[in-house]
């Protein structure tokens, strides 16, 4: 019959303050029986010539390039009492799952849980992890019946695990169960008051559950279990992962953030209250205050910068102006107090040359035209003094 082929394989002052990756949906690839194959450097064909197998490459007898090699050592990280190939597959889903693989965590999951069972492994605490990342995979999924069935599998495994609760109260509440959601989310708050998602929800809920049942609501909740003090307390001594730490590090930071922005918005406020009063004193420590917060607000130069020239600090109003103007190189405000500044100091032409700046940007200012007059007859003055005083050689 001649030669055959095998085919290879398929591929103010003037104005006023400013108030790892695998495709989805599919098994991972090269994966037989719980472990990963390792890639081929190159692909070959088999050519059949009179009776004899030969190897060449698929491309003309030349060497394919490899490609670059996948790390995969994360699949070999200790995963508690678990051995080897059940360890693997676990990892191998909680890296799926962290690329939004949920189906095909899934399935690893379950044939870790199979595999425990299979091998008699008799471990409840890593049993309790592998069913509740399961059930977050439900979760994820939509199938909150499933999600609710493996966190009480886990809950029996391990009494008062939180994420387990937690992902159960998430799929009571999608099942519109609320007066359960909000037993399993009061018991999270038992054990770590810190998850704010659980505060989150027993705020939304509870609104629900009055429009609901009325004043009364109350009176029908299911009992709410009580979290025994040493469960509270293992939970606190227990080790902290990186990634929660992480976590709990970005919510800190937000809530600072919150925080700092109420407090800007408050002193700032006030500052301009103060200065419609005629407070200028209080009103700069305000200003200043604001400055901590936000060194870059220009409004914050502007603003205190009235206030200096209020009090005659001439020299620390024009520094105000100048910081405002390297924020805003265009800010009229800014250059018009700095006129009057420079005014206060006695540098007339200095002031005339900001004041025409502000009519250079806006001709429509009439203060800027009204100063600029009265610059103007300063100067013309200051230089007839000083000629004046000008010994005649």
């Amino acid at each position: 019959m001649g030669n055959a082929q095998e085919k290879p394989p398929g591929s103010g002052g003037g104005w006023g303050v400013k108030s790892d990756q695998n495709p989805a949906g599919s098994q991972p690839q090269n994966w037989r029986g719980g472990s990963l194959e390792k890639p081929q450097s190159q692909r070959t064909e088999k050519a059949v010539a009179n009776g004899n197998q030969r190897e060449k490459s698929s491309a003309g007898g030349q060497e394919e390039q490899s490609s670059p090699a996948v790390d995969t050592n994360y699949l070999d990280a200790p995963a508690g009492a678990l051995p080897p190939h059940l360890a693997r597959l676990k990892n191998e889903g909680n890296h799926l799952f962290k690329h939004g693989q949920f189906g095909d965590a899934l399935e690893l999951y379950t044939q870790a849980i199979d595999g425990c069972a299979e091998a008699g492994i008799d471990s409840p605490e890593d049993l309790c992890i592998l069913y509740s990342n399961r059930a977050a995979c439900y979760l994820k999924n939509g199938n909150s019946t499933d999600c609710i069935q493996d966190c009480n599998r886990a809950l029996e495994l391990q009494p008062y695990s939180l994420k387990p609760l937690l992902r159960r109260a998430m799929a009571y509440e999608s099942r519109e169960r609320y007066r359960k959601a909000y037993v399993d989310y009061k018991t999270v708050l038992q054990i770590d008051t810190g998850v704010q998602a659980a505060h989150d929800s027993v705020h939304r809920i509870t609104k629900m559950l009055i429009d609901q049942d009325g004043p009364n609501w109350r009176e029908k909740l299911p009992e709410i279990p009580v979290v025994p003090l040493s469960v509270q307390q293992q939970h606190r001594e227990k080790p902290v992962s990186a990634e929660v730490a992480q976590a709990r590090a970005a919510r800190a930071a937000q809530e600072e953030a919150r925080r700092q922005e109420t407090r800007f918005t408050a002193l700032k406020h006030d500052g301009n209250e103060l200065v419609r009063r005629g407070r200028f004193h209080e009103a700069l420590e305000m200003y200043s205050e604001c400055l901590t917060i936000k060194p870059n607000e220009c409004a914050l130069y502007t603003n205190r910068a009235i206030c200096f020239l209020k009090l005659s600090r001439f020299q620390e109003a024009k520094q105000d102006c100048d910081s405002a103007l390297q924020l805003e190189p265009s800010n009229k405000k800014a250059f018009y107090r700095r006129a009057l500044a420079y005014k206060g100091l006695q540098d007339y032409m200095a002031a005339s040359s900001d004041l025409l700046e502000v009519l250079q940007l806006d001709p429509k200012v009439q203060e800027a035209e009204q100063e600029l007059t009265v610059v103007t007859s300063l100067l013309r003055q200051s230089l007839i003094d000083n000629a004046e005083l000008t010994p005649r050689v």
